[in-house]
């Protein structure tokens, strides 16, 4: 336990010291359980390096069990949900989920650069 706290010290001294920038784009955080969540996140993910301008989104999909149901599947951008699905416990076809979902981001990605942009607007709406 000591190992690893002297080299994060150290790290972050050395980081300090020579004053280096790391930019990191939007992340991605997978929180899914089942066989299927895995496969809509990853099939998710591979639309999602192409997305531009992921620049401070994080998007986060969050899978729940639902007894005797399936799963349900919520997409949050920035700690707003923007889109929940719920998927069966057989296996069904996710391509359409995946691409609806993507589409509902890049939308909710616009209507967030149009709100931070524009002076106008406070954040609450008021």
């Amino acid at each position: 336990m000591l190992k690893i706290f002297v080299c994060c010290f150290t790290l972050a001294f050395y980081t300090s010291s020579h004053a280096v920038e790391v930019e990191i784009g939007g992340l991605l955080l997978d929180n899914t359980i089942s066989r299927s969540g895995h496969e809509f996140a990853y099939r998710f993910s591979q639309l999602w390096h192409d997305i531009p301008n992921t620049q401070n989104i994080n998007v986060q999909i969050i899978e729940h069990i639902v007894p005797h149901a399936g799963t349900r599947l919520t997409m949050k951008m920035n700690h707003k949900r923007i889109y929940v699905t719920y998927m069966g416990r057989r296996q069904s076809p996710i391509t359409q989920r995946v691409e609806q979902a993507v589409l509902i981001l890049i939308q909710a990605m616009a209507e967030y650069s149009d709100n931070e942009n524009n002076p106008d607007m406070a954040g609450s709406g008021w």
